[in-house]
């Protein structure tokens, strides 16, 4: 190998450690990597910057202005709310999340659903767990049959476009995504119905909905509860929620010791009672006299008129993960205060202003109105809805949206307009039109999703430029020695697209498997097109892990799930996509 493909490798290896330890966000290490490569003189700075240059990441940002319009006029979700409220099947809630996202990018649309299907999980008695995972993954498989469904097509198609191959046209997929999609949606609703999980069965009856948050309050002088006993305060048999440990201050040894939550323990003033309860209980708790929320003072500056609860989920790349709400001043940051903690795996532990967050974290927030429309769509909260929805404000333009999708769909397969322009037309329409402001427009844009677009495209060029991927496609060609056809290549690489995304991102395993499945395909004299297809299926469909793929997360702590539930439920889905990918892709593109 060359010096500037040793220097790629080692840089791409350090990228994919970095990422696998999930200490930085995305961005970074892939913007990272990409300046690494220009100050080691492997590429030149055109190439560094080609994906600031590239339409890619422009069209996500239209298209996210587009789904931001939706949410606005509930154009989606009243069909959506319907079908729920009519049979409450798995199937239908899939089968119609998987055409909507066919056109409308899957993240804000489950950010949009999610906060609906846990709304009617409590009025009709069952498990949101039960309906969260398929909505997720529904969204995953309907965002692989048209080019806009997810950001990670528009990666691959630009990459492609960069060796010289045409782009993948809007509906040049469809072909081997709707089979994927259709027949995924059919095994999610058979056997991995049976797989789902039931949180609210497996858990006590503390939290209906299968998911546990934790408050801390501390005992105040003067009050009915210091010097008398758990049993005596009425703290030990509380509905909804239990007193799970007191914490007790040592002033002199500047420590802190642990005491069992028994009826008889005899609580003192200074003492932390750390409760665990569901949604409702955690807010009724701020009510009881005698105990003193620890972030109270925050919470009452948070109170006024117009002030409401809130959930948000803290995303993979937040400036929140591995810090704490004192240590980021989450008051002054975000306006809003912290009232409640929920982890998936149940282990919050310690004061609520020391929790290290963690990626898919629960936060349950006061704040004013106006919290979900400043931050839903920020890189920092992976989603943000309001445990008391208020209708839609422009219902009237509902309409306006459906002919500005539509007309995108139909102007970019008809080649009137590219793919850029119709969706920057459509967004343009939509906000001309006054479906969404045009501060909700900017709000509703995920910088972090599109800056990670760039930062991909720049380093996919950046390992085609090297030569790396040329070197690694060759030694994989010279390994094999087994003749591979054109159905052999689609399974290695998706295989190892998935094991990657699985691993990394799904943006950041798109970047690196395309230029190498491009040299593979001129090495072994396949059609190229065929293999980036394998890529594209291969990033999208992550259903292994919460962590592939940003809709998973969103899902994860919201549904109180494990990580093995998506690996159970996820397993059927991969398999199915493998057959179907490599029964279709080589006869549609071979």
């Amino acid at each position: 190998m060359t010096l500037d493909a040793w220097i790629a490798l080692v840089v791409i290896l350090s990228c994919v450690v970095v990422l696998i330890v999930d200490r930085l966000a995305p961005v970074v290490v892939l913007g990272g990597a990409v300046v690494s490569l220009m100050f080691a003189n492997v590429i030149d700075s055109e190439i560094a910057l080609s994906g600031l240059a590239s339409p890619a990441p422009a069209t996500i940002g239209a298209l996210y202005i587009l789904a931001g319009a939706v949410t606005a006029t509930g154009t989606f979700s009243r069909v959506f709310d319907r079908l729920l409220d009519r049979n409450g099947s798995i199937v239908m809630l899939a089968a119609v999340t998987a055409a909507a996202s066919s056109v409308v990018p899957n993240t804000p649309l489950v950010a949009m659903f999610a906060p609906r299907v846990v709304r009617w999980s409590q009025l009709n008695g069952v498990s949101a767990s039960r309906f969260l995972l398929p909505l997720s993954f529904a969204s995953v498989l309907g965002g692989v049959i048209t080019l806009i469904g997810t950001s990670t097509n528009l990666v691959v198609s630009d990459l492609l476009s960069r060796s010289g191959e045409e782009p993948l046209g809007v509906l040049e997929i469809t072909v081997v995504g709707l089979p994927v999609a259709v027949v995924g949606v059919g095994v999610l609703s058979t056997i991995g119905m049976r797989l789902l999980p039931d949180r609210a069965a497996a858990l006590s009856d503390v939290d209906r909905r299968g998911r546990e948050f934790q408050l801390a309050a501390r005992v105040t002088a003067g009050g009915p509860i210091a010097g008398r006993t758990i049993a005596e305060s009425g703290l030990r048999n509380l509905d909804g929620a239990f007193l799970a440990l007191v914490e007790r201050p040592d002033l002199e040894r500047r420590s802190t010791t642990s005491l069992a939550a028994s009826p008889h323990t005899r609580l003192e003033v200074g003492d932390v009672c750390c409760f665990v309860g569901d949604v409702a209980r955690m807010i009724d708790l701020h009510d009881i006299e005698g105990l003193t929320m620890l972030e109270e003072q925050h919470v009452t500056a948070a109170q006024g008129p117009d002030a409401r609860v809130f959930e948000a989920v803290v995303a993979p790349g937040s400036v929140l993960v591995g810090g704490s709400l004192k240590s980021v001043g989450f008051r002054a940051s975000y306006g809003a205060a912290v009232m409640a903690i929920h982890r998936a795996d149940g282990d919050v532990g310690g004061q609520l202003g020391q929790v290290t967050l963690r990626a898919g974290d629960v936060l349950l927030v006061l704040a004013d109105e106006s919290f979900a429309s400043r931050w839903r769509g920020h890189a920092d909260f992976s989603l943000v809805a309001a445990l008391e929805e208020q209708p839609p404000a422009r219902r009237d333009r509902s309409t306006l949206v459906i002919l500005a999708t539509a007309g995108l769909v139909v102007a970019a397969v008809t080649g009137f307009l590219d793919l850029f322009e119709a969706a920057l037309a459509s967004a343009i329409v939509v906000v001309a039109g006054r479906a969404i402001s045009l501060g909700q427009a900017w709000r509703s844009i995920n910088i972090n999703v599109v800056a990670t677009m760039a930062a991909a495209i720049s380093l996919g060029a950046a390992v085609s430029e090297s030569g790396l991927a040329a070197e690694i496609a060759g030694a994989v060609e010279r390994a094999n020695g087994l003749g591979l056809g054109d159905a052999g290549h689609v399974i290695m690489v998706m295989l190892a697209t998935i094991a990657l995304t699985e691993l990394l991102t799904n943006t950041a395993a798109a970047a690196l498997m395309v230029p190498i499945s491009l040299s593979i395909a001129a090495d072994a004299n396949v059609e190229p097109r065929m293999l980036t297809v394998a890529v594209l299926i291969g990033a999208s469909c992550s259903f292994l892990s919460p962590v592939g793929y940003q809709t998973n997360l969103m899902v994860f702590g919201l549904g109180g799930y494990r990580f093995t539930d998506f690996t159970r439920v996820g397993a059927p889905l991969t398999l199915t996509t493998l057959l179907i990918s490599t029964a279709m892709i080589p006869w549609a593109f071979g």
